[in-house]
């Protein structure tokens, strides 16, 4: 049966993976009009584990299991310098500072540095037209696109967590349950996941990612909701600490800050 699965996992994520943005589900974005105080927007918004847009590089890797994400130093942002360019008709004034804030609260804790984009050729181009909010994992080369669909500030894409967290997958992580140990810490109920979504619990080598010696983390703002993809309203990540919640968008957890900074080498803010 465990074997079973597995292949059903494998031809469940090569039936959906594709590189580039992909078209939201007209229920997903119904959702997304109407959103729950404890439904995450990055959830429901149609792309790898909800809010992942990959590279066709990425996609290769991913089929042949060797992914190669956070280990790889070509995501990493060159000078620990990541462009930026919003494109301001999308968003209000209020929006916009709202963005801003979530780069300074990166920025406060990392040596990671944030500039408006004048003439680099990569940069992250953050828009307002897809549906949800999603980003592509690390630095992928020429305009990659962060989308943050608007919302009133403090709600939806415009937590400001959820913000941080799209732009932590811009600069190379991704989420904290695709993490090669998760299975000691978390139990992922299958049977409560919807049909076709099972792949976005699928769990990364540790020849693809890295922990930086840093343990699993429940309070992540990488973790998914208890609920996550979730067919019936009952839980799909269940941890196996009793006391532990998963899937706050409050802030970065010490341990997010921990491994930026190992990522990036920020000696003096580790």
């Amino acid at each position: 049966m465990v074997v079973f699965r597995g292949l059903l996992l494998l031809v469940l994520a090569v039936a959906f993976v594709q590189a580039g943005v992909i078209k939201n589900t007209p229920e997903n974005a119904a959702r997304l009009r109407n959103l729950r105080p404890d439904e995450l927007a990055e959830e429901l918004s149609g792309q790898f584990e909800g809010d992942i847009v990959l590279s066709e590089e990425q996609e290769r890797s991913l089929l042949s299991n060797r992914r190669n994400g956070l280990i790889a130093t070509t995501y990493r942002w060159p000078g620990n310098t990541v462009p930026v360019m919003i494109v301001e008709e999308d968003f209000t004034p209020e929006q916009i500072e709202h963005i801003k804030r979530g780069l300074r609260q990166i920025e406060s804790v990392t040596c990671l540095k944030f500039v408006t984009r004048t003439e680099e050729p990569d940069y992250v181009r953050v828009i307002g037209t897809g549906s949800g909010c999603y980003s592509s994992v690390g630095h992928r080369g020429g305009a990659q696109t962060l989308n943050l669909e608007p919302y009133d500030v403090d709600t939806g894409c415009f937590r400001l967590a959820t913000i941080v967290h799209e732009f932590i997958h811009a600069v190379g992580f991704y989420h904290q349950q695709s993490a090669s140990d998760r299975d000691q810490f978390v139990q992922i109920v299958w049977d409560n996941i919807e049909d076709g979504k099972e792949h976005n619990f699928n769990i990364y080598d540790s020849d693809t990612v890295t922990d930086f010696s840093v343990q699993y983390d429940y309070g992540s703002v990488m973790h998914y909701s208890s609920t996550a993809f979730s067919k019936n309203g009952e839980k799909t990540i269940v941890p196996k600490d009793p006391n532990a919640t998963i899937g706050q968008r409050v802030g970065m957890s010490e341990r997010d800050i921990s491994k930026l900074n190992h990522m990036y080498k920020c000696l003096n803010k580790n």
